[in-house]
């Protein structure tokens, strides 16, 4: 405890720092606290600059972190939008009170209803898919359908995710209590950890090189982290990421599980109006086919093109699901993850 009051008061001195450095009566600024950790990020706040005149302030940490920063800055905060990954989150931050409603043509026009909070409060810029991530050594893909499936006795012993800790495996069982109620998400959270490789642990990348290196079969992993892996400087991650393919799970019924990465404004913006215009710009076209050929993401804009790598997998029918469930479900889910055994 004391070690996070002191990195949180850390992050907090190193805002106000940031904030308060360059910022004349005239100068246009947006300050951004984001969870986002990616070199296109910063490079489209330069872009957003180079085309606006207004200076993007950053503050990068975790998003539990940002929200509670938020929730002690209170009316204070120099905050004015929160960049974060997956829904779950931004529902956290708007059940805190910690976003405010907005009404944008622009974003309604650029965004799906699907990918952004009904009452504005939050506008997703990215959608991932949560997929099956196999070894093209030891599984042939027929052998593949659904979530579901992994729970078969053939699979004892092959499959391999993260920590119940982790917000994607989160979403993921709530998606699931949507869609079997609590009864059977718990069924398949139970089925699921009964046929692991090893206890849950590490990153989906960690994943990924567990299954090249034969540890398991199966990975349950999101689809960008395999893109970046391709296509890494370093040769260990390229190696493993060669040797999986990807599987997009459900297709015969809901469709695959999909989870974004979005902003919202920040209840107290002092910026509001410099907010709006950081978040239309990041969800216009450009920007966002961007993000889709740098980071592998998938595009939320539908005019925006997928890059060639997401053209090489193909389309997949994707859950529609509302993306808020997955944050009205996820302390149930959290339950769940504690009732198996889910470490």
């Amino acid at each position: 405890m004391i070690k996070q009051i002191i990195k949180t008061t850390i992050i907090a001195a190193f805002g106000a720092v940031l904030f308060s450095c360059g910022t004349g009566e005239k100068e246009e600024v947006v300050n951004v606290y984001t969870h986002r950790h990616y070199e296109a990020d910063q490079q489209l706040f330069d872009k957003f600059t180079e085309a606006t005149g207004i200076k993007v302030n950053v503050v990068s940490a975790s998003a539990d972190e940002l929200i509670q920063k938020l929730e002690l800055e209170g009316a204070n905060s120099p905050a004015d939008v929160l960049i974060t990954v997956d829904a779950g989150r931004l529902h956290r931050a708007e059940e805190k009170g910690l976003l405010q409603p907005v009404s944008s043509e622009v974003l309604n026009s650029n965004i799906p209803a699907k990918y952004r909070d009904q009452e504005g409060h939050w506008f997703g810029l990215t959608y991932r898919a949560r997929i099956i991530a196999y070894s093209t050594e030891r599984v042939n893909p027929e052998e593949l359908s659904t979530y579901e499936a992994l729970t078969a006795p053939e699979w004892k012993g092959r499959v391999l995710t993260r920590s119940s800790e982790n917000i994607y495996n989160q979403s993921l069982l709530a998606s699931i209590i949507a869609h079997h109620g609590q009864e059977g998400a718990q069924e398949w959270a139970a089925g699921l950890l009964a046929n692991m490789a090893r206890d849950p642990k590490g990153s989906d990348r960690d994943q990924v090189k567990a299954v090249a290196a034969g540890e398991g079969d199966v990975a349950i992993v999101n689809t960008y982290y395999i893109g970046i892996m391709l296509n890494d400087a370093n040769e260990e991650e390229r190696k493993a990421a060669e040797k999986i393919a990807i599987f997009f799970p459900n297709q015969e019924n809901r469709g695959t599980h999909i989870n974004i990465s979005g902003a919202g404004v920040t209840k107290y913006a002092p910026n509001k109006e410099n907010a709006i215009k950081l978040i239309e710009f990041l969800s216009n076209q450009e920007a966002q086919e961007f993000l889709a050929n740098i980071n592998f993401e998938y595009p939320v804009n539908p005019k925006a093109e997928f890059s060639d790598l997401l053209k090489k997998w193909g389309t997949f029918k994707a859950d529609e699901l509302h993306l808020s469930v997955l944050g009205e479900n996820n302390s149930d889910a959290v339950v769940i993850f504690d009732k198996v055994g889910w470490k």
